[in-house]
C-alpha cells in the first residue's frame, strides 16, 4: 500500500507520499505530518453517498434494507479536509457525524460489473459525511442542504491505494470517546459493488468520491467538539466543529428548525425510513401519554 496525500507546500497545492512521520513531495521537498496544511486528496466532480448499507444503522431505525443501494449527492463545494473547521450556522442544533470509508475514482468507469470495478477505483480515504438535521424537513428528501452544507464533507488525510476493504474497523471518536464502531464485513453492499451500481447510468471519473454508509450510532455535536474517524489501514481524520459567524438568513427560505422528523432523525429514531409516526417514548414521553391509542399505533 503507498499513501499519497495533498498538502499546501509553499503556498501551493502539492501531492506529496507519506513515509513514516514524513511527507516527501516528487522534488525532494520534505515536511513533518504535524506541520502540514492538508488539502482534500483529490478535486473530484462529483461526491456521491449511499444512504443505507451498515446493518447496524438499518437496525437502529428499525428498518430494512432496499432491494438495491440508494444515493444522494453532495455538492463539491461541501468538500473539507483533514484538519479542517466543520461549520455549524447560528441557530443550528442538529449537526450530525457520520463515519465512513471513502472511495476514489482512478479512471474514467462506466458500464462496468462489480468484478471489474476494482481496476476503476485509485484507492481509498477517511470521510465524514455531516448532515445538518436542522433542515432535515425541507428539500422533499434530497438533503441537499442536510448533507451538502459548506464543510460537511472532510475526506482525509490521504489515498491509500491497494487497500483491502474486506473486514476493516471503522470507528468515530468524539472528545476521546468511541461513539461509532463497525466493520466493513456488516456492510452489505461493498466497494466494488457500489461503484458498478452508480457506473450503470452515471460516469465516473478520475477524483470522484464515492461515501460508502455509516455505521449506527450517528449523533449530534457541538462546537468545540473535536471529532476523528479512524478507519483500520487508512488512518484518522480528524476536525473541529465551529461555530458559524453568522446566523442562517430568516428573510428567505425554509428554516431550522427542532421538528418532531429532526430530533427523532438526529438522535437516532426511525422518523426518516418509516415516515410519520409518533416518535419513540424516551424521545417524546409527554407527547406519547398525550396522544389517542390511534396515534401512538400508527
Amino acid at each position: 500500500m503507498t499513501e499519497y496525500r495533498r498538502i499546501l507546500l509553499g503556498g501551493a497545492p502539492v501531492h506529496v507520499t507519506r513515509d513514516g512521520d514524513v511527507l516527501r513531495a516528487s522534488d525532494g521537498r520534505e515536511i513533518a505530518i504535524k506541520d502540514a496544511v492538508h488539502l482534500p486528496p483529490t478535486e473530484p466532480q462529483k461526491i456521491i453517498a449511499v444512504h443505507l448499507n451498515y446493518q447496524s444503522r438499518t437496525d437502529e431505525f428499525m428498518t430494512k434494507l432496499p432491494t438495491a443501494p440508494t444515493y444522494f449527492h453532495k455538492p463539491v463545494t461541501a468538500l473539507n479536509s483533514h484538519g479542517g473547521d466543520i461549520v455549524r450556522p447560528v441557530g443550528c442544533q442538529w449537526l450530525n457525524y457520520e463515519g465512513e470509508i471513502v472511495i476514489v475514482i482512478g479512471t474514467t468507469c462506466r458500464n462496468v460489473s462489480p468484478a471489474e470495478a476494482g481496476d476503476y477505483i485509485a484507492g481509498y480515504t477517511v470521510g465524514n459525511d455531516y448532515g445538518l438535521h436542522d433542515f432535515r424537513d425541507t428539500d422533499a428528501g434530497s438533503m441537499l442542504r442536510v448533507k451538502g452544507s459548506d464543510t460537511l464533507a472532510p475526506v482525509g488525510p490521504g489515498l491509500v491505494t491497494d487497500w483491502d476493504f474486506r473486514n476493516k474497523t471503522i470507528r468515530t471518536i468524539v472528545n476521546g470517546e468511541v461513539k461509532q464502531e463497525d466493520s466493513t464485513a456488516n456492510m452489505e453492499w461493498d466497494m466494488h459493488y457500489l461503484v458498478a451500481d452508480l457506473a450503470r447510468t452515471i460516469t465516473l471519473v478520475p477524483g470522484d468520491m464515492i461515501f460508502s454508509g455509516t455505521p449506527a450510532n450517528s449523533r449530534p455535536v457541538s462546537p468545540g467538539d473535536v471529532v476523528e474517524v479512524e478507519v483500520e489501514g487508512l488512518g484518522r481524520l480528524t476536525n473541529t466543529i465551529v461555530e458559524g459567524p453568522t446566523p442562517i438568513r430568516s428573510d428567505v427560505g425554509a428554516q431550522p428548525t427542532s421538528s418532531e422528523e429532526v430530533v427523532s432523525t438526529a438522535l437516532g429514531g426511525d422518523w426518516e425510513f418509516r415516515g410519520i409516526r409518533t416518535p419513540s417514548k424516551d424521545l417524546y414521553p409527554s407527547r406519547i401519554e398525550e396522544s389517542t391509542p390511534e396515534e401512538q399505533n400508527r
